[in-house]
């Protein structure tokens, strides 16, 4: 699903070239669940952004379910992430002047995949499966957190993605709430989904299948999670 050879992202800063990845090799396969983790610095958020079509590489290739980034004009990347990358924040991103059902919908409109009754029954569907259904006509301000973060998910996977991205999804949340979240994202592999989440947190990662740990823009490790409990499908 993700390739990564030799990628670097490289910086100019007054004191000269800062590299924010050195040379990282990683390879993930389709349906994985992996926790990218690492110090503050480390390059974790750079690395998801260049997978995710965010950022473009100084160096090295990256290569998404087939598809080299590296190939693609703006607006060629611009739609391919749309249509087959979600991204779930720490801070949720939801668009306070359009209601629940209307964030969910946002990215079906921006595709264009669905005609508008077919994506409305969609975001429905999405927030009915995360049941938060009856909050559909509400401001995302009128929601808790872990509601908000749960439309951010519906969002997330209105155009039934092959990836979906997580950086820091339960950062801004309490525990019992950030353990509701990580387990809605353990069951998406399930669906074929890959996930890749940037966390710092050593509980979250327990939840992925790997953690890849990232030191100095360099990889550090890549080993088998310590799970938190049987999450096979």
């Amino acid at each position: 699903m993700i390739k990564l050879r030799n990628l670097t992202r490289a910086y100019t800063a007054g004191t000269g070239e800062v590299r924010a990845l050195d040379g990282i090799d990683l390879t993930v396969e389709p349906g994985e669940f992996v926790a990218i983790a690492g110090k503050s610095g480390s390059g974790k958020s750079t690395l998801v952004n260049l997978v995710g079509g965010i950022d473009r590489p100084t160096g090295g290739t990256v290569e998404v379910d087939g598809k080299l980034l590296n190939t693609l004009d703006e607006s060629a990347l611009a739609a391919w992430r749309g249509r087959h990358v979600g991204v779930v924040f720490q801070f949720f991103q939801l668009l306070p002047t359009l209601t629940v059902l209307e964030n969910v919908m946002l990215p079906m409109d921006f595709a264009g995949t669905l005609s508008p009754a077919q994506a409305k029954r969609r975001a429905h569907a999405l927030l009915d499966q995360f049941g938060i259904g009856a909050h559909a006509g509400k401001l995302p301000t009128a929601l808790s957190g872990g509601q908000q973060q749960r439309a951010a998910i519906a969002r997330a996977l209105a155009n039934e993605p092959r990836l979906v991205i997580a950086d820091e999804p339960t950062g801004n949340l309490d525990s019992a709430t950030s353990a509701d979240v990580l387990h809605i994202l353990t069951a998406l592999p399930c669906t074929g989904t890959t996930v890749l989440m940037v966390t710092h947190e050593v509980n979250a990662q327990r939840f992925a299948q790997r953690v890849v740990t990232l030191s100095d823009g360099r990889l550090a490790s890549d080993s088998a999670a310590r799970r938190v409990e049987d999450t096979r499908c």
